[in-house]
């Protein structure tokens, strides 16, 4: 009998709601019933989504625009790798656990690329709290990839940990797919992301790890001397490098930084070139102030123009955020603006403690952001140059006997010996009304209403991010606090 009160009881309550609410929705009530028990935040951000994702998609097709801006970026990294007669087992076994993020963190390549770029931003502004700062998080990651490809033991898994990496997951596959879609010949603007390997030709390399670099990295190995011609084997490196960013990354390694001890050096070079969809008018340029502190401002060339772009405002964090997208919306500057504190603390500072993966996903996401308002944004002309030795930084975020006689390198050359000596990384980015060029080496509900204006000026320190749209990754990042 209770049985039966209970079935017509359940039944009469979905009747219910299937009369007064449909059938789609009485699929996201139990949805959400169930959720609720199961999973509460993630229902959350669901519904967030569902409801305002239609509306958004609306507003684009009303109000869709387009006009050009060009960008300009390139990076460079480079990682050499010593040889001594260490004792390293070449048949230690690969242990690739995940970083100290919690997994659901960690699903994709493109997430762990973020969670690296901030911690790697958060360790290089400890020693330059004040300063610029300008990397391809990207260029580093995929250099130090094919590393993590050689590695084995302790070795590995403390670059897991350092990278984000997760467990489980193919992460050379992960950077295959990741890089063939940055690289897709269909875009709509330039950008190459070249590998290469430098091997002392003495050496003998494994053959399974070449073609591994190849398959995943389209790494291909150049024999050089580095025993007999140290110097001559720099000056290659470098003019490959210059050549794969334009000429705008030269002197990648240094005048010391390659010796007769190195075996292999891995070098990556990234280069950016597009149009912004919508364009800045040179004759608004006009000279304005921007406040490098509370108590200094220095004149700068401030950009202006009137557009609605994507905006959003974190009330909690006083924090503007604005998104800048090139043609066709494959790629983005994002850029983060705090707001002046009463208090006279650093607002970028803070900022960057607090900034997470989750919070920066959530506060850029598109469904998220006032697509429609008109915004009047005024933007500094720049160019940053900036370079590395990140031993230290990357020491900081766990990676530590790779760079000692503890490294297992063991699956580049079966006996072990190496240890990685140096990791340089030099990158450049100049904005301006004509162009962005970046380059770098390694060796919520939105209703109809009265339009409003939303400001935007760009007049004290920000930090901003070039991003691919499609797969999230993080291509560059930067702090603005000091025009040169």
């Amino acid at each position: 009998m209770q049985t039966a009160y209970l079935i017509l009881l359940s039944s009469t309550f979905y009747l219910f709601i299937y009369l007064f609410i449909g059938t789609s929705q009485v699929f996201l009530f139990l949805q959400y019933v169930m959720n609720a028990l199961l999973r509460p935040r993630d229902v959350i951000i669901a519904q967030s989504r569902v409801r305002s994702s239609g509306i958004n998609k609306m507003l684009v097709g009303l109000f869709g625009f387009r006009a050009a801006f060009r960008a300009f970026i390139l990076c460079s990294s480079a990682f050499h790798l010593l040889y001594r007669p260490l004792r390293v087992s070449a048949t230690a076994p690969e242990v690739r656990k995940p970083g100290s993020r919690p997994p659901a963190v960690m699903a994709s390549i493109s997430t762990s690329n973020t969670c690296f770029s901030l911690d790697l931003f958060r360790t290089l502004s400890q020693t330059k709290p004040s300063g610029n700062i300008f990397v391809s998080p990207l260029s580093i990651s995929s250099a130090l990839a094919m590393v993590y490809l050689g590695a084995r033991g302790d070795t590995a898994e403390q670059i897991a940990r350092a990278l984000s990496f997760s467990a489980g997951g193919d992460v050379h596959a992960d950077f295959q797919k990741l890089n063939a879609d940055i690289n897709s010949p269909s875009a709509s603007y330039i950008l190459k992301l070249a590998n290469r390997l430098y091997g002392e030709q003495s050496s003998d390399f494994l053959s399974g790890f070449l073609d591994s670099t190849q398959k995943f990295y389209q790494a291909d190995l150049k024999e050089v001397d580095f025993i007999g011609s140290a110097e001559q084997s720099r000056l290659e490196i470098n003019q490959w490098v210059e050549q794969q960013t334009e000429e705008k990354i030269k002197d990648l390694l240094k005048p010391g930084t390659v010796s007769s001890m190195t075996r292999l050096a891995l070098v990556n070079a990234i280069y950016f070139k597009g149009n912004w969809k919508h364009r800045f008018d040179p004759s608004n340029t006009k000279e304005m102030p921007f406040k490098v502190s509370q108590n200094e401002a220095v004149p700068v060339q401030m950009m202006y123009q009137m557009k609605k772009l994507p905006y959003n405002y974190i009330p909690d964090h006083d924090l503007q955020i604005l998104e800048l997208p090139y043609v066709d919306d494959e790629l983005s500057m994002l850029i983060l603006l705090p707001g002046e504190p009463e208090d006279g603390s650093d607002a970028l500072l803070k900022l960057e403690a607090e900034l997470t993966q989750e919070r920066l996903d959530d506060w850029t996401n598109r469904d998220n952001m006032d697509v429609h308002s008109e915004v009047l944004v005024h933007l500094p002309r720049f160019k940053l140059e900036d370079e590395y030795e990140l031993n230290e930084a990357l020491g900081k975020l766990g990676m530590s006997d790779v760079f000692s006689s503890k490294a297992d390198l063991s699956a580049m050359n079966g006996e072990g010996g190496l240890f990685l000596s140096t990791v340089a990384h030099k990158a450049f980015v100049e904005v301006n009304e004509e162009g962005t060029e970046a380059a770098a080496a390694t060796a919520g509900m939105v209703a109809f209403c009265m339009l409003r204006e939303e400001h935007f000026t760009a007049d004290r320190p920000f930090i901003f991010f070039i991003r691919h749209n499609k797969t999230k990754a993080v291509l560059f990042l930067g702090r603005f606090s000091q025009p040169q």
